[in-house]
C-alpha cells in the first residue's frame, strides 16, 4: 500500500478539560463506587453492561474502553458487536444475561420516567437480591462515568487493557 492508498481519517478531537485532575476528590470518590459496585458480579456481565449503557449514552471513550476489556477477559467479538442489536440477537446471550441487557436499557434510557415493573421482575428471577442491588449499582455507575466521557469529549482510542481511565 502506498501513502496515496492511506485513508486520511478525520482529526482527534481535544478533551474539553482534564476533569479528573481538576476535581480530583470526585475522580477518586468515582473509582470507590466504581469498584463497590463491581463486587459479587460477573466480570463477563459487567463489561457487557458497560458496553450496552455506552452505546446508549453515544460515549466512545467507555465504548473503547469497555470493549477491550471485554475482548481481554475472555468475551467474544461476535457477542461485544451484537450488543447494539442484542433485541434481534438475543441466541448470543443466556436469559440471565439478557435480563441484565434489558435492565440495562431500562435504567439508561428513563423514557417513562421509572424502570418497568415486568422489567424489573424479569431481572429479579435471574439475580438474587443482593446480587440485583449491585447491578443495578453498577447500571448507575456506568452511567455516570458516561456522562464525564460525554460532556468532557474523552478522546477514545488510546486506552488499553489493564490501564486505568
Amino acid at each position: 500500500m502506498t501513502t496515496e492508498d492511506t485513508p486520511q481519517y478525520a482529526p482527534e478531537h481535544s478533551p474539553r478539560l482534564p476533569w479528573s485532575e481538576l476535581a480530583p476528590d470526585v475522580y477518586r470518590a468515582m473509582v470507590r463506587l466504581d469498584t463497590a459496585a463491581r463486587k459479587g458480579l460477573d466480570p463477563k456481565l459487567l463489561e457487557l453492561v458497560k458496553i450496552r449503557a455506552s452505546q446508549l449514552n453515544h460515549c466512545a471513550f467507555c465504548l473503547d474502553m469497555h470493549s477491550k476489556d471485554a475482548l481481554a477477559g475472555g468475551e467474544s467479538v461476535e457477542r461485544v458487536i451484537q450488543l447494539s442489536a442484542w433485541q434481534e440477537s438475543a441466541h448470543f446471550y443466556t436469559q440471565k444475561e439478557l435480563a441484565a441487557l434489558e435492565l440495562t436499557d431500562a435504567v439508561t434510557v428513563l423514557t417513562d420516567g421509572f424502570v418497568p415493573d415486568d422489567v424489573y421482575e424479569r431481572a429479579a428471577k435471574h439475580f438474587e437480591e443482593a446480587e440485583l442491588a449491585q447491578l443495578i449499582a453498577a447500571i448507575t455507575v456506568i452511567n455516570a462515568w458516561n456522562r464525564f466521557g460525554v460532556t468532557f469529549r474523552l478522546v477514545p482510542g488510546h486506552y488499553q487493557p489493564g490501564q486505568h481511565a
